[in-house]
């Protein structure tokens, strides 16, 4: 059979009937001029903005909620209405010069306003963190070798250079604890007592609602001087926002009936997730595209929900962290080889075994059952906590995903490659 080239598959694509329109409206980045169903919201997050008005420094202010409940768009959507009103600029990506304000500053002392956002999953140690903010402040640093305080200095004195109002959004700021140390949350939230000519303010974001209660008393009073909670969208809700994007998105007449219902409902059984929601649009349309289709129709919405739901976990196996995949893989192992119930102690004593075949350090058996907990979370583990009377309370364990998954994900890393090799060996243990 004839191989056709490329350019007659590039010239099918280009000839061939089109649904989407704008695929960068369904981007989860995209921030629309309306965010419906969060009126509240933005209201609770303007309303201690308003100092900036003033030239003050605003509080503070931690937003949580779950995946897909429009936190960080609601962040972003009044950070840049407030900097087009008072004057500066929205940054989320760092400057090559010294911020500068694009137009003219409107509040009663003259003092521009700037947002700096930046994703603690990407910059998530106290280091990357000031490097990053020097960069920001167009001060160049290497990416690693310098003392972080002479980092540090380098990021005050930039930033007091000039008088200015400074908001940091760190956004999942729960993942920078977990691989950092407060001690960039500690200086940050303490900063204005030795700041001359600027101000700062920062407004963390994070789907976890308890990551304050392990911060540092000291932290925690100052981080979260002001907290605002997003709901998870409902299906109807999810209607809405599907049809207000879908507006943009597409040409006319190309989503058929009860395509946009789908894909909110599949999203509404998920905690109610818009990112979710305006995946599985965008999928949907993708393969309606590629099948020639003259419209969107349900099946591919249910085409759209399974392709989701695998990427989704082959995306969350390949970016657990190391100790994470032992553990899992120490589950995979009790799972495949052994019939009985598997407990907390069964997984840490394999996980043990596992640790020293591949030279990771050992964590506790509390660390363990932590990261047992944050399995749990993903849904890539079931752990029911029994209370086993005056033995204690142990979790039972079982896989939430199908095991051959797991394991065919997690062996793509080369560390758990290795250890898959010296399974035999200890292979006694677990029958």
């Amino acid at each position: 059979m004839k191989q056709r080239s490329l350019e007659e598959l590039f010239d099918q694509c280009i000839n061939r009937r089109m649904i989407i329109k704008n695929k960068d409206t369904l981007r989860h980045s995209y921030t629309p001029d309306v965010l419906p169903h969060r009126d509240k919201e933005i209201e609770k997050l303007a309303f201690p903005l308003i100092s900036t008005l003033k030239g003050e420094t605003p509080s503070n202010i931690l937003v949580y909620g779950k995946t897909g409940t429009g936190k960080t768009a609601v962040v972003k959507y009044v950070g840049k209405a407030l900097v087009k009103k008072v004057g500066g600029k929205f940054y989320s990506r760092p400057s090559i010069k010294r911020i500068k304000p694009d137009f003219e500053v409107e509040n009663h002392d003259n003092t521009p306003l700037y947002f700096i956002y930046i994703n603690c999953e990407v910059v998530d140690t106290q280091y990357r963190m000031l490097a990053k903010l020097c960069e920001y402040l167009g001060e160049s640093v290497p990416l690693t070798g310098w003392p972080t305080d002479k980092v540090y200095d380098i990021f005050f004195n930039a930033l007091d250079s000039s008088k200015k109002l400074v908001v940091v959004i760190l956004d999942e700021i729960d993942k920078l604890l977990k691989k950092s140390s407060e001690d960039i949350l500690y200086n940050l939230s303490r900063i204005n007592t030795d700041l001359k000519n600027a101000k700062l303010s920062i407004i963390g974001i994070s789907n976890d609602l308890n990551f304050i209660e392990f911060l540092d008393p000291r932290i925690k009073s100052s981080l979260g001087e002001e907290e605002i909670i997003f709901p998870p969208y409902d299906a109807v809700q999810l209607v809405d926002i599907l049809n207000q994007r879908a507006e943009e998105a597409f040409y006319p007449d190309v989503v058929g009936p009860g395509v946009i219902q789908l894909c909110a409902a599949f999203a509404a059984q998920e905690h109610g997730d818009a990112r979710r929601a305006l995946d599985l649009l965008r999928i949907s349309a993708e393969i309606a595209e590629r099948e020639n289709s003259k419209k969107i129709e349900e099946r591919h919405v249910k085409e759209a929900q399974i392709k989701t739901e695998n990427d989704r976990i082959v995306e969350v196996l390949r970016t657990l962290p190391t100790q994470s995949k032992i553990v899992l893989y120490s589950v995979v192992l009790l799972e495949k080889y052994n019939t009985s119930t598997i407990i907390t102690g069964d997984v840490y004593s394999v996980y043990k075994d596992l640790c020293r075949l591949s030279g990771q350090d050992i964590l506790t058996q509390r660390r363990v059952s932590d990261l047992i907990s944050e399995l749990d979370l993903l849904g890539i583990l079931n752990a029911k906590i029994i209370n086993k009377g005056r033995y204690g309370r142990t979790k039972e364990i079982r896989l939430g995903v199908p095991i051959n998954q797991i394991k065919r994900e997690l062996e793509k890393d080369y560390k758990i490659e290795r250890i898959s090799y010296y399974v035999p060996p200890v292979q006694h243990k677990l029958g």
